[in-house]
């Protein structure tokens, strides 16, 4: 009788092929190599560096259009200089008729339609400018978000920006994680407006107390996240942090995830699938020992357990239009981005704008728009009178303004409808044919990965096919109801699927019912 194997129940499990292509080497190794690589073509790239390597420098090959890159940066807090503009504008404009820009959801900008070749010398450029694409993409904390009218905003409760900055040279420290289970997204609040739980790790501001007053300082939220399989908002850790532990405790999250994070089953690998296979207690109890293993008793000891409760109690105010700093005599000028899209003219076009009328500073936000801060009054009308303005509007049509797109099938072969354009072909039908009372906050995504955020809008659209006349054509999805003020709610779906060709109609529909409008005048 043979006798049956044994089964070594203490084995590691058997890599995926991408867990094994992380495993081998990061991504990071790849920069002192770029120049050499690109001379070889990119076609001699192996399919795990061109396609999983490369995004630890904020390098996409996109399939869509081969041969043609996409960069993605890092802008802490969405704040960038004129010169830096500048540079990624000369990059953009280089590509010709392949070049643009986009804003992301995560105030970010990613440039498209650059050669392999353009890489190294682009990235050194970048970095005597102190601009950086590190760990941008894939498997990495993606772009740290905070209030995008920080240090200039009335109503701030914090300036996020030194916090922003510090967690991002925290998490690039030699310590700092380089390959973990899943992307991860963080963000910190810093006023009443700051709506952040569609995040992994959100700080949101808060008394140590709740209600009852105390130190300000932040609470925890975690969990938040959107994909195919699963929507969630992020939950309250049970945990209140002073400012300046902001850093070391993102750094105690991460690597924790980066050890026990699931890496067996990919859509089931971010953080929200660890806390529910802990418990949220256990999970707290095992942040909260990583937290005093890097900060010390010390720090630990400053941390209290609280309710949640925190001071955001509004939806994000679009920030368009002209509006007075707390610096007496200064004002932000937001312009609206149709779709969050630029041209290399565009971008040295903000740059002067940004250098003549303000202080050579720039911001990006969520909602894909970008903001001149620090211009005087004396400067307002003239900058009022650029030709810019009659494109980058500061105020647009009440469904342009938080229109948010991702980037459709132009460029994403995941994506099933083209986002940006359609998006941008039915509001400015929709806006010839009804008013509205207020701004509908509207979301597109090309898919269900839900890039451009769906969930979040009052009116979310996803790509999607349905059948029309007996033939399979491209559609939309609707969701409707999503709230991102005080009583946050994700969008639910509406109609599964309505031809493109149809589309403007339903629209119209929907909002005459349901959000108040009316048909213009004949």
């Amino acid at each position: 009788m043979q006798t049956p194997p044994v089964t070594d129940l203490s084995a590691e499990p058997k890599l995926s092929k991408l867990e094994q292509a992380k495993a081998d080497f990061c991504g990071l190794d790849l920069e002192p190599q770029l120049a050499d690589l690109a001379l070889q073509g990119w076609e001699s790239l192996d399919e795990a560096t061109l396609t999983i390597h490369l995004k630890w420098l904020g390098i996409f090959f996109r399939p869509v259009t081969p041969g043609r890159f996409m960069l993605r940066l890092r802008l802490r807090n969405g704040v960038i200089q004129a010169e830096q503009l500048e540079v990624l504008a000369e990059a953009v404009d280089r590509c010709g008729e392949h070049g643009s820009a986009d804003i992301t959801t995560r105030q970010n900008l990613q440039l498209r339609g650059l050669l392999f070749e353009d890489m190294a010398p682009l990235l050194a450029a970048m970095e005597r400018v102190g601009l950086t694409s590190r760990q941008s993409g894939h498997d990495n904390p993606r772009n740290i978000t905070g209030n995008p009218l920080a240090g200039i905003d009335p109503e701030e409760v914090f300036d996020t920006r030194p916090l922003v900055s510090a967690i991002q040279e925290r998490l690039f420290a030699p310590d700092g994680p380089r390959n973990l289970p899943r992307k991860f997204n963080v963000a910190v609040g810093g006023a009443p407006d700051s709506f952040l739980l569609h995040n992994d790790l959100a700080f949101l501001p808060a008394w140590s107390g709740g209600a009852s007053g105390g130190e300000l300082g932040f609470t925890v939220m975690v969990g938040g996240f959107f994909s195919a399989q699963r929507n969630a908002l992020a939950l309250p850790l049970g945990v209140w942090l002073p400012p300046e532990h902001l850093p070391t405790f993102t750094l105690a999250v991460l690597r924790h995830f980066e050890d026990q994070g699931n890496r067996e089953v990919r859509n089931k690998s971010r953080l929200m699938y660890l806390i529910d296979a802990l418990g949220l207690d256990d999970y707290r109890t095992a942040v909260l020992a990583r937290f005093a293993a890097f900060a010390g008793t010390a720090a630990a000891d400053t941390v209290r357990p609280h309710d949640g409760s925190n001071l955001v109690c509004r939806a994000p105010r679009d920030g368009l239009g002209v509006h007075a700093q707390k610096q007496d005599g200064l004002h932000w000028v937001g312009l609206h981005v149709p779709m969050g899209r630029f041209r290399g003219a565009d971008l040295f076009e903000l740059a002067r704008l940004a250098r003549t009328y303000g202080s050579g500073e720039l911001r990006l936000t969520e909602a894909q728009n970008v903001l001149l801060p620090n211009v005087p009054t004396d400067r307002l009308e003239a900058l009022q009178q650029e030709p810019l303005l009659q494109r980058f509007r500061l105020d647009p049509g009440a469904l342009q303004a938080e229109a948010v797109s991702c980037t459709g099938n132009a460029y994403c072969s995941f994506a099933l409808i083209p986002t940006k354009g359609l998006a941008q072909d039915v509001l400015d039908a929709l806006e010839t044919r009804i008013d509205l009372p207020e701004a509908v906050r509207m979301h597109w995504t090309g898919c269900p990965n839900a890039c451009g955020q769906p969930y979040m809008g009052q009116i979310g659209l996803m790509g999607a096919k349905a059948r029309k006349d007996g033939e399979m054509v491209e559609a939309a999805k609707i969701f409707l109801g999503g709230s991102i003020g005080q009583e946050p709610k994700l969008a639910e779906l509406h109609d599964k699927g309505v031809p493109l060709t149809d589309l403007t109609d339903v629209l119209e529909q929907l909002l005459l019912e349901r959000f108040g409008a009316t048909p213009k005048a004949a």
